[in-house]
Protein backbone atom coordinates (compact mmCIF):
# COMPACT_ATOMS: atom_id res chain seq x y z
CA UNK A 1 0.00 0.00 0.00
CA UNK A 2 3.12 2.36 0.70
CA UNK A 3 4.10 1.80 -2.80
CA UNK A 4 0.63 2.81 -4.45
CA UNK A 5 0.46 5.91 -2.98
CA UNK A 6 3.60 7.05 -3.64
CA UNK A 7 3.47 5.73 -7.14
CA UNK A 8 0.15 7.38 -7.88
CA UNK A 9 0.85 11.24 -6.51
CA UNK A 10 3.25 11.73 -8.99
CA UNK A 11 1.12 10.79 -11.51
CA UNK A 12 -1.75 13.41 -10.50
CA UNK A 13 0.93 16.10 -10.39
CA UNK A 14 2.03 15.51 -13.97
CA UNK A 15 -1.61 15.90 -15.63
CA UNK A 16 -1.82 18.95 -13.66
CA UNK A 17 1.01 20.70 -14.61
CA UNK A 18 0.39 19.39 -18.38
CA UNK A 19 -2.94 21.22 -18.54
CA UNK A 20 -1.62 24.42 -17.12
CA UNK A 21 1.23 24.21 -19.96
CA UNK A 22 -1.73 24.13 -22.57
CA UNK A 23 -3.63 27.06 -21.00
CA UNK A 24 -0.72 29.59 -21.14
CA UNK A 25 -0.54 30.20 -24.81
CA UNK A 26 -4.82 30.38 -25.06
CA UNK A 27 -4.07 33.06 -22.07
CA UNK A 28 -1.09 35.15 -24.01
CA UNK A 29 -3.20 34.82 -27.31
CA UNK A 30 -6.26 36.63 -26.15
CA UNK A 31 -4.43 39.67 -24.00
CA UNK A 32 -2.49 40.03 -27.33
CA UNK A 33 -5.95 40.53 -29.62
CA UNK A 34 -7.25 42.77 -26.14
CA UNK A 35 -4.76 45.01 -26.21
CA UNK A 36 -4.75 45.32 -30.19
CA UNK A 37 -8.36 46.23 -30.31
CA UNK A 38 -7.77 48.61 -27.56
CA UNK A 39 -4.53 50.48 -29.60
CA UNK A 40 -6.33 50.38 -32.90
CA UNK A 41 -9.46 52.05 -31.40
CA UNK A 42 -7.24 54.43 -29.69
CA UNK A 43 -5.88 55.31 -33.07
CA UNK A 44 -8.88 55.12 -34.76
CA UNK A 45 -10.26 58.11 -32.25
CA UNK A 46 -7.27 60.07 -32.10
CA UNK A 47 -7.21 60.44 -35.99
CA UNK A 48 -11.14 61.06 -36.44
CA UNK A 49 -10.61 63.67 -33.65
CA UNK A 50 -7.48 65.39 -35.80
CA UNK A 51 -9.57 65.85 -38.73
CA UNK A 52 -12.71 67.39 -36.95
CA UNK A 53 -10.15 69.59 -35.62
CA UNK A 54 -8.84 70.47 -39.46
CA UNK A 55 -12.30 71.10 -40.32
CA UNK A 56 -12.92 73.50 -37.79
CA UNK A 57 -10.56 75.28 -38.57
CA UNK A 58 -10.78 75.10 -41.92
CA UNK A 59 -14.63 76.28 -41.77
CA UNK A 60 -15.79 74.05 -43.89
CA UNK A 61 -19.56 73.52 -43.77
CA UNK A 62 -19.61 70.47 -41.68
CA UNK A 63 -17.49 71.56 -38.75
CA UNK A 64 -20.20 72.87 -36.58
CA UNK A 65 -22.22 69.90 -37.00
CA UNK A 66 -19.02 67.48 -35.87
CA UNK A 67 -18.61 69.47 -32.58
CA UNK A 68 -18.82 67.52 -29.42
CA UNK A 69 -22.21 67.50 -28.10
CA UNK A 70 -20.79 69.63 -24.71
CA UNK A 71 -19.82 72.12 -26.60
CA UNK A 72 -16.36 73.72 -26.69
CA UNK A 73 -15.94 74.71 -23.08
CA UNK A 74 -13.33 75.89 -21.24
CA UNK A 75 -10.63 73.58 -23.23
CA UNK A 76 -12.73 73.92 -26.28
CA UNK A 77 -10.32 74.03 -28.77
CA UNK A 78 -10.17 76.39 -31.73
CA UNK A 79 -14.39 76.72 -32.42
CA UNK A 80 -15.31 80.62 -32.41
CA UNK A 81 -16.10 81.98 -28.89
CA UNK A 82 -18.60 83.89 -27.51
CA UNK A 83 -17.50 86.95 -25.94
CA UNK A 84 -18.78 89.93 -24.59
CA UNK A 85 -16.56 93.59 -25.00
CA UNK A 86 -15.94 97.08 -23.45
CA UNK A 87 -14.52 100.09 -25.28
CA UNK A 88 -10.96 101.48 -24.65
CA UNK A 89 -12.02 105.07 -23.35
CA UNK A 90 -10.14 108.38 -22.49
CA UNK A 91 -11.76 110.28 -19.35
CA UNK A 92 -10.46 111.40 -15.82
CA UNK A 93 -10.04 109.06 -13.19
CA UNK A 94 -9.86 109.84 -9.54
CA UNK A 95 -7.26 108.63 -7.24
CA UNK A 96 -9.35 107.43 -4.31
CA UNK A 97 -7.83 106.32 -1.12
CA UNK A 98 -10.73 103.20 0.55
CA UNK A 99 -10.61 103.60 4.46
CA UNK A 100 -13.13 102.88 7.27
CA UNK A 101 -14.00 105.42 9.73
CA UNK A 102 -16.82 106.24 12.30
CA UNK A 103 -19.03 108.79 12.70
CA UNK A 104 -19.26 111.45 15.46
CA UNK A 105 -21.29 114.02 16.41
CA UNK A 106 -20.20 117.51 16.26
CA UNK A 107 -20.97 118.57 19.32
CA UNK A 108 -22.50 116.18 22.43
CA UNK A 109 -24.20 117.64 25.63
CA UNK A 110 -25.95 115.70 28.76
CA UNK A 111 -28.78 117.87 29.56
CA UNK A 112 -28.73 118.08 33.24
CA UNK A 113 -30.92 120.46 35.93
CA UNK A 114 -29.02 123.32 37.22
CA UNK A 115 -31.13 124.01 40.16
CA UNK A 116 -33.12 121.00 42.59
CA UNK A 117 -36.13 120.51 42.40
CA UNK A 118 -39.08 117.98 41.13
CA UNK A 119 -39.78 117.78 37.22
CA UNK A 120 -43.59 119.24 37.12
CA UNK A 121 -43.50 118.64 33.00
CA UNK A 122 -40.91 116.81 30.09
CA UNK A 123 -41.67 118.48 26.73
CA UNK A 124 -39.84 116.58 24.51
CA UNK A 125 -40.30 112.82 22.28
CA UNK A 126 -37.21 110.72 22.33
CA UNK A 127 -35.06 111.17 19.61
CA UNK A 128 -36.46 113.81 17.95
CA UNK A 129 -34.59 117.14 16.99
CA UNK A 130 -34.79 120.40 18.38
CA UNK A 131 -33.81 123.92 18.08
CA UNK A 132 -31.41 125.66 20.32
CA UNK A 133 -32.93 127.32 23.33
CA UNK A 134 -36.03 124.53 23.34
CA UNK A 135 -37.72 123.96 26.76
CA UNK A 136 -37.07 119.99 26.83
CA UNK A 137 -38.49 119.66 30.91
CA UNK A 138 -39.75 122.17 33.80
CA UNK A 139 -38.91 121.83 37.44
CA UNK A 140 -41.49 123.06 40.79
CA UNK A 141 -40.93 126.65 40.20
CA UNK A 142 -42.59 127.89 43.38
CA UNK A 143 -39.85 127.89 46.22
CA UNK A 144 -37.95 130.13 43.43
CA UNK A 145 -40.69 132.50 42.91
CA UNK A 146 -40.64 132.97 46.74
CA UNK A 147 -37.33 133.69 46.60
CA UNK A 148 -37.51 136.17 44.30
CA UNK A 149 -40.54 137.81 45.57
CA UNK A 150 -38.32 137.99 48.75
CA UNK A 151 -35.66 139.61 47.37
CA UNK A 152 -37.12 142.49 45.36
CA UNK A 153 -39.02 143.33 48.53
CA UNK A 154 -35.79 143.99 50.29
CA UNK A 155 -34.32 145.45 47.80
CA UNK A 156 -37.93 147.91 47.34
CA UNK A 157 -37.24 148.74 50.97
CA UNK A 158 -33.28 150.01 51.07
CA UNK A 159 -34.63 152.18 47.79
CA UNK A 160 -36.96 153.58 49.97
CA UNK A 161 -34.01 154.25 53.07
CA UNK A 162 -31.82 155.46 50.46
CA UNK A 163 -34.14 158.14 48.64
CA UNK A 164 -35.48 159.52 52.13
CA UNK A 165 -31.17 160.14 53.19
CA UNK A 166 -30.56 161.62 50.05
CA UNK A 167 -33.52 164.27 50.91
CA UNK A 168 -31.67 164.73 53.79
CA UNK A 169 -28.33 165.16 52.60
CA UNK A 170 -29.79 167.83 50.01
CA UNK A 171 -31.49 169.90 53.23
CA UNK A 172 -28.44 169.26 55.20
CA UNK A 173 -26.31 171.25 52.28
CA UNK A 174 -28.74 173.95 52.04
CA UNK A 175 -28.25 174.64 55.48
CA UNK A 176 -24.23 174.02 55.37
CA UNK A 177 -24.51 176.70 52.72
CA UNK A 178 -26.53 178.90 55.43
CA UNK A 179 -24.13 178.20 57.92
CA UNK A 180 -26.87 176.99 59.92
CA UNK A 181 -25.75 173.11 60.89
CA UNK A 182 -22.05 172.15 61.55
CA UNK A 183 -20.23 170.11 58.65
CA UNK A 184 -19.29 167.08 60.45
CA UNK A 185 -23.53 166.19 60.30
CA UNK A 186 -23.65 166.92 56.64
CA UNK A 187 -20.35 164.38 55.85
CA UNK A 188 -22.41 161.75 58.57
CA UNK A 189 -25.31 162.02 56.25
CA UNK A 190 -23.07 161.91 53.35
CA UNK A 191 -21.76 158.70 54.07
CA UNK A 192 -25.11 157.10 55.28
CA UNK A 193 -26.03 158.35 51.80
CA UNK A 194 -23.17 156.01 49.94
CA UNK A 195 -24.23 152.79 52.44
CA UNK A 196 -27.93 152.76 51.46
CA UNK A 197 -26.28 153.22 47.44
CA UNK A 198 -24.55 149.81 48.36
CA UNK A 199 -27.40 148.18 49.95
CA UNK A 200 -29.31 148.51 47.41
CA UNK A 201 -26.55 147.60 44.76
CA UNK A 202 -26.65 144.23 46.97
CA UNK A 203 -30.18 143.79 46.95
CA UNK A 204 -30.43 144.25 43.20
CA UNK A 205 -27.73 141.52 42.65
CA UNK A 206 -29.96 139.07 45.05
CA UNK A 207 -32.90 140.04 42.95
CA UNK A 208 -30.74 139.33 39.86
CA UNK A 209 -29.66 135.76 41.54
CA UNK A 210 -33.44 134.53 42.80
CA UNK A 211 -34.69 135.71 38.73
CA UNK A 212 -31.81 133.18 37.43
CA UNK A 213 -32.71 130.73 39.59
CA UNK A 214 -35.68 130.66 38.47
CA UNK A 215 -35.02 131.05 34.79
CA UNK A 216 -33.39 127.42 35.81
CA UNK A 217 -36.72 126.11 36.18
CA UNK A 218 -36.60 125.60 32.85
CA UNK A 219 -34.59 123.03 31.35
CA UNK A 220 -33.60 124.03 27.78
CA UNK A 221 -31.79 122.74 24.63
CA UNK A 222 -27.99 124.07 24.70
CA UNK A 223 -27.82 123.62 20.66
CA UNK A 224 -29.65 122.18 17.85
CA UNK A 225 -29.17 118.74 17.95
CA UNK A 226 -31.11 115.01 18.14
CA UNK A 227 -32.20 113.93 21.28
CA UNK A 228 -31.50 110.44 23.02
CA UNK A 229 -33.38 108.51 25.34
CA UNK A 230 -34.82 109.78 28.40
CA UNK A 231 -33.37 109.72 31.66
CA UNK A 232 -35.82 111.15 33.93
CA UNK A 233 -39.82 110.94 34.24
CA UNK A 234 -41.94 113.26 35.29
CA UNK A 235 -42.55 113.54 38.98
CA UNK A 236 -38.24 112.25 40.00
CA UNK A 237 -36.61 115.25 41.70
CA UNK A 238 -33.72 116.31 40.11
CA UNK A 239 -30.39 118.20 40.33
CA UNK A 240 -27.53 119.32 39.57
CA UNK A 241 -25.16 116.54 40.64
CA UNK A 242 -27.08 113.69 38.60
CA UNK A 243 -24.73 111.58 36.68
CA UNK A 244 -27.30 110.40 33.73
CA UNK A 245 -29.22 114.13 33.73
CA UNK A 246 -32.65 114.10 32.12
CA UNK A 247 -30.89 113.34 28.43
CA UNK A 248 -28.54 113.62 26.17
CA UNK A 249 -27.97 115.78 22.62
CA UNK A 250 -26.11 114.90 19.83
CA UNK A 251 -25.45 117.58 17.12
CA UNK A 252 -25.92 115.94 13.84
CA UNK A 253 -25.79 118.93 11.42
CA UNK A 254 -23.18 119.37 10.81
CA UNK A 255 -21.27 116.20 11.32
CA UNK A 256 -18.10 114.55 11.65
CA UNK A 257 -16.24 111.51 10.13
CA UNK A 258 -12.51 110.58 11.29
CA UNK A 259 -11.05 108.00 9.68
CA UNK A 260 -7.18 106.72 8.91
CA UNK A 261 -5.34 107.42 5.96
CA UNK A 262 -1.44 106.54 4.97
CA UNK A 263 1.00 108.59 5.66
CA UNK A 264 2.55 108.70 2.01
CA UNK A 265 -0.73 110.79 0.80
CA UNK A 266 0.20 113.26 3.59
CA UNK A 267 2.52 115.54 1.60
CA UNK A 268 -0.19 115.70 -1.77
CA UNK A 269 -3.13 116.15 1.14
CA UNK A 270 -1.49 119.31 2.96
CA UNK A 271 -0.07 120.55 -0.61
CA UNK A 272 -3.73 120.47 -1.78
CA UNK A 273 -5.30 122.20 1.50
CA UNK A 274 -2.42 125.11 1.56
CA UNK A 275 -3.30 125.76 -2.03
CA UNK A 276 -6.86 126.07 -0.77
CA UNK A 277 -8.12 123.15 -2.45
CA UNK A 278 -10.63 120.84 -1.50
CA UNK A 279 -10.48 117.06 -0.88
CA UNK A 280 -14.11 115.66 -1.62
CA UNK A 281 -15.05 112.73 0.62
CA UNK A 282 -17.22 110.09 -0.44
CA UNK A 283 -19.23 107.68 2.35
CA UNK A 284 -20.57 104.68 1.73
CA UNK A 285 -22.79 101.72 3.43
CA UNK A 286 -21.60 98.66 5.03
CA UNK A 287 -21.66 96.52 2.15
CA UNK A 288 -20.19 99.56 -0.40
CA UNK A 289 -23.12 99.49 -2.51
CA UNK A 290 -24.90 102.96 -1.65
CA UNK A 291 -23.52 106.44 -1.07
CA UNK A 292 -24.52 107.90 2.30
CA UNK A 293 -23.01 111.16 2.07
CA UNK A 294 -20.52 113.63 0.63
CA UNK A 295 -18.05 116.14 2.05
CA UNK A 296 -15.12 117.90 2.21
CA UNK A 297 -11.43 117.06 4.68
CA UNK A 298 -11.42 119.86 7.19
CA UNK A 299 -8.84 119.29 9.40
CA UNK A 300 -5.71 116.43 9.91
CA UNK A 301 -4.14 115.36 12.76
CA UNK A 302 -0.98 117.28 14.23
CA UNK A 303 0.89 113.94 14.61
CA UNK A 304 0.95 110.58 12.59
CA UNK A 305 0.49 107.26 14.56
CA UNK A 306 3.80 105.44 14.88
CA UNK A 307 2.30 102.03 15.22
CA UNK A 308 0.25 102.13 12.22
CA UNK A 309 1.60 104.57 10.15
CA UNK A 310 -1.21 106.67 9.68
CA UNK A 311 -2.69 109.73 10.30
CA UNK A 312 -6.43 110.54 11.26
CA UNK A 313 -8.52 112.47 8.75
CA UNK A 314 -11.32 114.58 9.48
CA UNK A 315 -14.31 115.07 7.11
CA UNK A 316 -17.16 117.63 7.49
CA UNK A 317 -20.89 116.14 6.39
CA UNK A 318 -23.94 118.81 6.06
CA UNK A 319 -26.27 115.77 6.88
CA UNK A 320 -29.30 117.50 5.83
CA UNK A 321 -30.97 114.06 5.40
CA UNK A 322 -30.46 113.21 8.93
CA UNK A 323 -29.62 109.90 7.85
CA UNK A 324 -25.81 109.98 9.58
CA UNK A 325 -25.75 108.54 13.03
CA UNK A 326 -23.27 109.25 15.83
CA UNK A 327 -20.91 106.13 15.93
CA UNK A 328 -21.92 104.66 12.64
CA UNK A 329 -19.72 102.55 10.69
CA UNK A 330 -19.10 104.27 7.23
CA UNK A 331 -16.82 103.22 4.38
CA UNK A 332 -14.51 106.10 3.24
CA UNK A 333 -13.54 106.67 -0.22
CA UNK A 334 -11.00 109.95 -0.17
CA UNK A 335 -10.15 111.68 -3.28
CA UNK A 336 -6.07 112.36 -2.97
CA UNK A 337 -6.29 113.44 -6.22
CA UNK A 338 -7.59 113.06 -10.32
CA UNK A 339 -5.87 112.07 -13.85
CA UNK A 340 -6.98 113.93 -16.30
CA UNK A 341 -7.41 112.53 -20.11
CA UNK A 342 -6.31 109.20 -19.65
CA UNK A 343 -7.18 105.78 -21.22
CA UNK A 344 -9.47 104.06 -19.12
CA UNK A 345 -10.29 100.05 -20.05
CA UNK A 346 -13.35 98.02 -17.89
CA UNK A 347 -11.66 95.89 -14.59
CA UNK A 348 -13.16 92.87 -16.25
CA UNK A 349 -10.56 93.24 -19.12
CA UNK A 350 -7.58 93.39 -17.16
CA UNK A 351 -5.77 89.76 -16.33
CA UNK A 352 -2.46 89.40 -15.38
CA UNK A 353 -1.23 93.38 -16.95
CA UNK A 354 -2.88 91.94 -20.45
CA UNK A 355 -5.98 92.46 -21.90
CA UNK A 356 -7.13 90.76 -25.17
CA UNK A 357 -7.58 93.25 -28.27
CA UNK A 358 -10.91 92.14 -31.05
CA UNK A 359 -8.90 92.93 -34.15
CA UNK A 360 -11.01 93.50 -37.27
CA UNK A 361 -11.25 90.15 -38.61
CA UNK A 362 -13.04 89.02 -35.20
CA UNK A 363 -10.01 87.67 -34.02
CA UNK A 364 -8.12 88.72 -30.28
CA UNK A 365 -4.79 89.28 -29.74
CA UNK A 366 -3.11 89.81 -26.51
CA UNK A 367 -1.67 93.77 -25.56
CA UNK A 368 0.72 93.83 -22.65
CA UNK A 369 -0.35 97.33 -20.54
CA UNK A 370 0.58 99.05 -17.28
CA UNK A 371 -2.24 99.40 -15.31
CA UNK A 372 -2.96 102.31 -12.82
CA UNK A 373 -5.51 103.39 -10.45
CA UNK A 374 -9.42 101.99 -10.32
CA UNK A 375 -12.41 104.10 -10.13
CA UNK A 376 -15.46 102.38 -9.93
CA UNK A 377 -15.60 99.55 -12.87
CA UNK A 378 -12.68 100.80 -15.28
CA UNK A 379 -8.75 101.05 -14.45
CA UNK A 380 -6.34 103.52 -16.18
CA UNK A 381 -4.22 101.61 -18.42
CA UNK A 382 -0.93 102.48 -19.90
CA UNK A 383 0.46 100.86 -23.19
CA UNK A 384 -0.62 100.13 -27.01
CA UNK A 385 -4.26 100.79 -26.78
CA UNK A 386 -6.39 103.63 -28.93
CA UNK A 387 -9.53 105.21 -28.09
CA UNK A 388 -12.17 103.45 -29.44
CA UNK A 389 -11.18 99.76 -29.56
CA UNK A 390 -12.93 97.22 -28.12
CA UNK A 391 -11.13 94.83 -25.14
CA UNK A 392 -12.92 91.43 -24.48
CA UNK A 393 -14.34 91.88 -20.92
CA UNK A 394 -16.40 88.35 -20.38
CA UNK A 395 -14.78 84.98 -21.75
CA UNK A 396 -11.21 85.55 -21.84
CA UNK A 397 -9.81 81.93 -20.02
CA UNK A 398 -11.37 80.35 -23.19
CA UNK A 399 -8.48 82.98 -25.36
CA UNK A 400 -5.83 81.84 -27.03
CA UNK A 401 -3.39 84.10 -29.24
CA UNK A 402 -5.43 84.53 -32.69
CA UNK A 403 -8.90 83.09 -31.42
CA UNK A 404 -11.77 83.44 -33.48
CA UNK A 405 -14.87 85.32 -31.52
CA UNK A 406 -17.86 86.38 -31.81
CA UNK A 407 -19.15 89.33 -30.22
CA UNK A 408 -22.24 88.66 -27.85
CA UNK A 409 -24.48 91.60 -26.71
CA UNK A 410 -23.95 91.63 -23.28
CA UNK A 411 -26.93 92.50 -21.70
CA UNK A 412 -28.68 90.18 -24.20
CA UNK A 413 -28.88 87.36 -21.79
CA UNK A 414 -29.54 89.43 -18.72
CA UNK A 415 -32.64 91.09 -20.59
CA UNK A 416 -33.86 87.13 -21.53
CA UNK A 417 -33.63 86.37 -17.60
CA UNK A 418 -35.56 89.24 -16.73
CA UNK A 419 -38.07 88.15 -19.90
CA UNK A 420 -37.97 84.37 -18.13
CA UNK A 421 -38.72 86.07 -14.48
CA UNK A 422 -41.56 88.54 -15.61
CA UNK A 423 -43.33 85.31 -17.64
CA UNK A 424 -42.88 83.72 -14.19
CA UNK A 425 -44.83 86.54 -12.49
CA UNK A 426 -47.60 86.92 -14.96
CA UNK A 427 -47.86 83.51 -14.54
CA UNK A 428 -48.25 83.71 -10.38
CA UNK A 429 -50.05 86.77 -10.77
CA UNK A 430 -52.93 84.71 -13.24
CA UNK A 431 -53.18 82.30 -10.87
CA UNK A 432 -53.77 84.51 -8.19
CA UNK A 433 -56.78 86.06 -10.12
CA UNK A 434 -58.67 83.20 -10.07
CA UNK A 435 -61.32 82.58 -7.99
CA UNK A 436 -60.81 80.83 -4.79
CA UNK A 437 -62.53 77.84 -5.62
CA UNK A 438 -61.69 77.82 -8.78
CA UNK A 439 -57.82 77.76 -7.24
CA UNK A 440 -58.73 74.90 -5.04
CA UNK A 441 -59.80 72.93 -7.90
CA UNK A 442 -57.24 73.89 -9.80
CA UNK A 443 -54.85 72.30 -7.14
CA UNK A 444 -56.49 69.06 -7.51
CA UNK A 445 -55.84 68.67 -11.24
CA UNK A 446 -53.40 66.82 -12.64
CA UNK A 447 -50.96 68.28 -14.39
CA UNK A 448 -52.09 68.23 -18.17
CA UNK A 449 -55.58 69.26 -17.18
CA UNK A 450 -53.85 72.01 -15.18
CA UNK A 451 -51.96 73.37 -17.87
CA UNK A 452 -54.98 73.14 -20.82
CA UNK A 453 -57.39 74.86 -17.95
CA UNK A 454 -54.79 77.43 -17.98
CA UNK A 455 -53.71 77.63 -21.62
CA UNK A 456 -57.94 77.88 -22.22
CA UNK A 457 -58.39 80.46 -20.11
CA UNK A 458 -55.43 83.05 -21.23
CA UNK A 459 -56.65 81.68 -24.43
CA UNK A 460 -60.16 83.97 -23.72
CA UNK A 461 -58.33 86.64 -21.84
CA UNK A 462 -56.06 87.04 -24.97
CA UNK A 463 -59.02 87.39 -27.05
CA UNK A 464 -60.24 91.19 -25.52
CA UNK A 465 -62.70 89.30 -23.49
CA UNK A 466 -64.53 87.13 -25.84
CA UNK A 467 -63.50 83.82 -25.12
CA UNK A 468 -62.15 81.33 -27.90
CA UNK A 469 -64.22 78.03 -28.22
CA UNK A 470 -62.79 75.45 -26.53
CA UNK A 471 -60.04 73.06 -27.98
CA UNK A 472 -61.49 69.26 -27.16
CA UNK A 473 -58.49 68.48 -24.45
CA UNK A 474 -59.53 71.28 -22.46
CA UNK A 475 -63.03 71.00 -22.69
CA UNK A 476 -62.11 67.49 -21.62
CA UNK A 477 -59.99 68.81 -18.84
CA UNK A 478 -62.49 70.90 -17.47
CA UNK A 479 -65.30 68.09 -17.49
CA UNK A 480 -63.06 65.72 -15.79
CA UNK A 481 -62.18 68.48 -12.86
CA UNK A 482 -65.55 70.08 -12.12
CA UNK A 483 -64.16 73.78 -12.93
CA UNK A 484 -66.07 75.53 -15.41
CA UNK A 485 -64.51 77.23 -18.48
CA UNK A 486 -66.62 80.46 -19.82
CA UNK A 487 -68.61 79.74 -22.80
CA UNK A 488 -67.62 81.30 -25.40
CA UNK A 489 -69.00 84.47 -26.85
CA UNK A 490 -71.45 84.77 -29.78
CA UNK A 491 -68.44 87.05 -31.88
CA UNK A 492 -65.99 84.96 -31.62
CA UNK A 493 -64.27 84.38 -34.98
CA UNK A 494 -62.49 81.61 -36.38
CA UNK A 495 -59.28 83.49 -36.41
CA UNK A 496 -59.67 83.09 -32.69
CA UNK A 497 -59.66 79.53 -32.91
CA UNK A 498 -57.04 78.94 -35.60
CA UNK A 499 -54.13 81.00 -33.83
CA UNK A 500 -53.22 78.32 -31.06
CA UNK A 501 -52.91 75.92 -33.99
CA UNK A 502 -51.41 78.69 -36.17
CA UNK A 503 -48.90 79.00 -33.35
CA UNK A 504 -47.78 75.35 -33.05
CA UNK A 505 -46.87 75.64 -36.67
CA UNK A 506 -44.85 78.43 -36.42
CA UNK A 507 -43.18 76.90 -33.74
CA UNK A 508 -41.71 73.36 -34.68
CA UNK A 509 -39.61 72.68 -31.79
CA UNK A 510 -42.74 72.81 -29.52
CA UNK A 511 -43.46 70.02 -30.67
CA UNK A 512 -43.38 68.52 -26.95
CA UNK A 513 -46.34 71.02 -26.58
CA UNK A 514 -50.08 69.87 -26.12
CA UNK A 515 -52.41 69.81 -29.05
CA UNK A 516 -55.97 70.42 -29.56
CA UNK A 517 -56.93 67.10 -29.95
CA UNK A 518 -57.53 64.16 -27.52
CA UNK A 519 -54.98 61.94 -29.21
CA UNK A 520 -52.53 64.51 -28.27
CA UNK A 521 -49.54 63.78 -26.19
CA UNK A 522 -49.45 65.72 -23.12
CA UNK A 523 -47.17 68.25 -22.30
CA UNK A 524 -44.33 68.11 -19.96
CA UNK A 525 -44.79 68.18 -16.23
CA UNK A 526 -42.77 71.58 -15.55
CA UNK A 527 -43.64 73.18 -19.30
CA UNK A 528 -44.22 76.99 -19.29
CA UNK A 529 -47.02 78.26 -19.78
CA UNK A 530 -48.10 78.81 -23.55
CA UNK A 531 -48.33 82.60 -24.38
CA UNK A 532 -52.05 84.20 -25.44
CA UNK A 533 -52.89 83.09 -28.92
CA UNK A 534 -53.26 86.84 -30.17
CA UNK A 535 -49.60 87.28 -29.14
CA UNK A 536 -47.85 84.10 -29.87
CA UNK A 537 -46.24 85.41 -32.98
CA UNK A 538 -44.33 88.51 -31.22
CA UNK A 539 -41.19 88.00 -29.26
CA UNK A 540 -41.12 89.22 -25.42
CA UNK A 541 -40.14 92.27 -24.75
CA UNK A 542 -36.35 92.39 -23.98
CA UNK A 543 -35.57 88.87 -24.98
CA UNK A 544 -32.97 89.34 -28.19
CA UNK A 545 -34.04 87.27 -31.35
CA UNK A 546 -31.43 84.75 -31.06
CA UNK A 547 -32.40 83.82 -27.34
CA UNK A 548 -35.63 83.95 -28.04
CA UNK A 549 -35.14 81.35 -31.10
CA UNK A 550 -33.28 79.12 -29.07
CA UNK A 551 -35.63 79.09 -26.32
CA UNK A 552 -38.72 78.02 -28.73
CA UNK A 553 -36.40 75.20 -30.34
CA UNK A 554 -35.89 73.76 -26.82
CA UNK A 555 -38.29 70.89 -25.40
CA UNK A 556 -40.66 71.80 -22.81
CA UNK A 557 -38.94 70.05 -20.13
CA UNK A 558 -35.68 71.51 -20.99
CA UNK A 559 -36.99 75.06 -21.34
CA UNK A 560 -38.27 74.51 -17.85
CA UNK A 561 -34.98 72.66 -16.95
CA UNK A 562 -33.42 76.06 -17.98
CA UNK A 563 -35.94 78.61 -16.26
CA UNK A 564 -35.19 76.77 -12.82
CA UNK A 565 -31.52 77.45 -12.89
CA UNK A 566 -30.11 79.74 -10.72
CA UNK A 567 -29.06 83.23 -12.94
CA UNK A 568 -25.27 83.00 -13.77
CA UNK A 569 -25.85 79.05 -14.39
CA UNK A 570 -28.87 79.97 -16.63
CA UNK A 571 -26.60 82.78 -18.42
CA UNK A 572 -23.61 80.43 -18.94
CA UNK A 573 -26.12 77.89 -20.36
CA UNK A 574 -27.53 79.70 -23.20
CA UNK A 575 -24.35 81.42 -24.37
CA UNK A 576 -23.09 77.83 -24.34
CA UNK A 577 -26.19 76.66 -26.60
CA UNK A 578 -25.48 79.58 -28.54
CA UNK A 579 -22.34 78.79 -29.53
CA UNK A 580 -23.09 75.14 -30.46
CA UNK A 581 -25.50 76.45 -32.91
CA UNK A 582 -24.03 76.54 -36.24
CA UNK A 583 -23.77 79.84 -38.34
CA UNK A 584 -26.68 80.75 -41.03
CA UNK A 585 -25.87 82.37 -44.46
CA UNK A 586 -27.77 85.29 -42.62
CA UNK A 587 -25.19 85.72 -39.74
CA UNK A 588 -28.61 84.50 -37.53
CA UNK A 589 -28.45 81.41 -35.45
CA UNK A 590 -30.21 78.05 -37.48
CA UNK A 591 -32.78 75.89 -35.47
CA UNK A 592 -31.41 73.22 -33.72
CA UNK A 593 -32.71 69.84 -35.32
Amino acid sequence: MPLIRSFARPQRSAVSQSGKLRLLPSVLLAALLVGAVGGGAWWWKQRQDAAAVATADAGGPGSAARKPAGGPGRFGGGGVQPVSVGTVQRGDVRVVVSAIGTMSARATAVVRAKVSGELTSVRFKEGDEVRAGQVLAEIDARSYQAALSQAQGTLQRDQALLKNAQLDLKRYQDLLARDSIASQQVDTQAALVRQLEGTVASDQAQVDAARLQLSYTQVTAPFAGRLGLRQADKGNVVGPSDANGIVTINQVRPMDAAFSVPEAHLPQMRRRLAAGEELPVELWDRDARRQLAKGRVVALDNAIDTATGTIKVKAAFANEDGALYPNQFVNVRLQVNLLESVLTVPATAVQNNYVYLVQEDSTVTQRRIRVGVTDGDRVSIEGELREGEQVVTDGIDRLREGAKVAVIDAGAVTRADQATQDQAAQRRAFIASLPPDVREKLQKMSPEERRAFLRERRAQMGAGGAAAPASPASAAASSASGVGVPAAAPASTPQASAAPQQQRSEAPARAAAPQASPGAAPPAPHAAPAAPADRAAEPPRGIPPQVKALLDQMPADERARVMAMPQEERRAYIRERLQQQPPSPGGAASPAR
